[in-house]
């Protein structure tokens, strides 16, 4: 992490953000942050050139670690994200490595009974990356941080880096 303080007009302050390796990312529909890795630019609406410098500004389109999401995952609802399920199981199988009181266990239940997952996120915890978009600006406060890629806003820009593979 490396962030530069600017002076500006008045005496205040920016913090320029010259290299960042994490910020906090939100999963907007389980109402969750994490503080997470940055692993990668994958796109940036305004130039190509943005993305093979791997420059972080506002509504870059960049890839995250899936791990803390993952383990909040499995504590909240009991059940692992990004597991494939086999032909002869069940795909609602808990884990069951550590001990847990009846009243937990049944609280998880009742939450996974209620709790449905978009499939194309599910696709991207398989991979342990996802999709997020940076919400805040990195060269003006020095931190990096957004929200992570769902429904419509997901389909639209898995479409656009489709597209760019091809060409």
């Amino acid at each position: 992490k490396r962030v530069r303080p600017v002076r500006c007009r008045g005496g205040n302050m920016k913090y320029r953000a010259l290299r960042l390796d994490s910020g906090n990312y939100a999963w907007g529909s389980e109402n969750v942050t994490k503080k997470v890795r940055i692993l990668d630019v994958v796109y940036n609406a305004s130039s190509n050139e943005l993305v093979r410098t791997k420059t972080l500004l506002k509504n870059t389109i960049i890839q995250i670690d899936a791990q803390p999401f993952k383990q909040w995952y499995l504590k909240k609802f009991g059940m692992e994200l990004g597991k494939k399920a086999k032909k002869g199981e069940k795909k609602e199988e808990t884990v069951d490595e550590d001990k847990k009181s009846r009243h937990v266990v049944f609280k998880q239940k009742a939450r996974a009974s209620k709790q449905k997952l978009d499939p194309a996120l599910e696709e991207q915890f398989q991979s342990g990356r996802l999709l997020a978009c940076i919400a805040s600006r990195p060269g003006q406060c020095g931190r990096c941080d957004g929200y992570i890629l769902e429904g419509e806003e997901l389909v639209f820009y898995k479409r656009k880096l489709e597209k760019k593979k091809k060409a």
